[in-house]
């Protein structure tokens, strides 16, 4: 069983920077890996997505602002996010899809993870 804990969300002013973090339970370098967020009222959506090798992709209302990167050695993936704007108000949750062998494709879909972290809440104030 996977277990994911996401941490770093807080409150800030729009224009300012904050950066995720998701610890990972398991053989982590074998894991694709993505961040979702969902906002009140809202479907969930995907921000960023990593897989083994580091090759990333990003939703386009992200895109040029947010940087995923991951740790191996530390099980941890990670989500740089600046120029934070009010509409990047959500919950941000961790996923995790295990491939054996290594991730070597990008997964930009809900339905595509398995595991999934209890979320951490960001809050953009204008």
């Amino acid at each position: 069983q996977v277990q994911l804990v996401e941490s770093g969300g807080g409150s800030v002013q729009a224009g300012g920077s904050l950066r995720l973090s998701c610890v990972a339970s398991g053989y982590y370098s074998d894991y694709c890996m993505g961040w979702f967020r969902q906002a009140p009222g809202k479907e969930r959506e995907g921000v960023a997505f990593i897989n083994s090798y580091s090759t990333t992709t990003y939703g386009d209302s992200v895109k040029g602002r947010f940087t995923i990167s991951r740790d191996n050695a530390k099980s941890t993936l990670y989500l740089q996010m600046n120029s934070l704007k009010p509409e990047d108000t959500a919950m941000y949750y961790c996923a995790a899809q295990l491939v054996i062998g290594g991730c070597s494709g990008l997964y930009s879909a809900a339905r595509d993870y398995n595991y999934w972290g209890q979320g951490t809440q960001v809050t953009v104030s204008s």
